[in-house]
């Protein structure tokens, strides 16, 4: 794992605690509760978080030259 690994990762740990804090608030009725939460929940579960752990970044073709 390399640093863009453990950056991505943790935005999607991020958008985790901010869906369920939007999920958690008022009542059931509230808009931000039923439409925004399950929006940022699946994309942080869906995208962000295997995005950073599949994420390799690119290769050096570099040979050493001595």
């Amino acid at each position: 794992m390399n640093r863009m690994n453990l950056i991505l990762i943790a935005v999607g740990v991020l958008l985790l605690a901010i869906g369920f804090l939007c999920l958690a608030t008022g009542p059931a009725e509230n808009p931000i509760s039923l439409t925004v939460a399950p929006v940022v929940l699946c994309f942080a579960y869906l995208v962000v978080i295997p995005l950073g752990i599949l994420w390799k970044g690119k290769k050096d073709n570099k040979k050493d030259v001595q």
